[in-house]
């Protein structure tokens, strides 16, 4: 891709990004906001695999794909309105006036930040595979914690959805699975 071609579509990302962040604030159903969550999370994504670090690009977009519908799951499964159909629908942003004086007022310093310092310029060539060098950095100590960590997570959600399910196959289909029709309340089975 052409320079200018690279810091347009940046551009476009990073705008997007922006959109869909108010969004997830503006939104009334968690639904949408979820979605709204995700959309900023694969355009960040996006943005780091235009910047040439697509290893963190990627990873970025599976964790946080997996983690949206995670959310989605068990945030509409236990909100009281997660559909927003309540008059007052639901509100994202708690104490207004103080949070936009504060997200104003970092926005203007880190910008003035970025403006004003005089960044060095770089010594040395790029590393051959930065992807690599910054993977190996982030995880060289914490990879067992990582794999542990995940089997963790795992092991939690099989377990939640298992004790969330009032009755399993066995419980409908009988102990061999032998039965033709299920016994379920609706059918007239054990409920009546």
């Amino acid at each position: 891709m052409t320079p200018l071609l690279t810091w347009t579509v940046a551009a476009v990302l990073a705008v997007l990004a922006v959109v869909a962040g108010v969004l997830v604030f503006r939104l009334g159903s968690m639904a949408r906001v979820t979605y709204a969550l995700l959309a900023v999370f694969l355009l960040v994504g996006a943005e780091l695999v235009l910047l040439g670090l697509h290893y963190l690009g990627v990873l970025v977009v599976l964790m946080m794909t997996i983690e949206m519908v995670i959310m989605a799951v068990f945030m509409i499964a236990y909100m009281m309105d997660p559909a927003g159909l309540m008059p007052m629908g639901m509100s994202m942003a708690h104490n207004r006036r103080t949070a936009l004086v504060v997200s104003i007022g970092a926005f203007v310093l880190l910008t003035t930040g970025v403006v004003v310092v005089d960044w060095p310029a770089p010594r040395a060539a790029p590393p051959a595979d930065p992807t690599f060098q910054v993977g190996e950095s982030l995880m060289r100590g914490q990879m067992l914690t990582m794999v542990t960590l995940g089997f963790v997570l795992f092991a939690t959600m099989v377990a939640a959805t298992v004790l969330a399910a009032r009755r399993g196959r066995y419980d409908r289909f009988g102990d061999d699975l032998d039965r033709r029709e299920p016994e379920d309340p609706v059918r007239g089975g054990v409920g009546r």
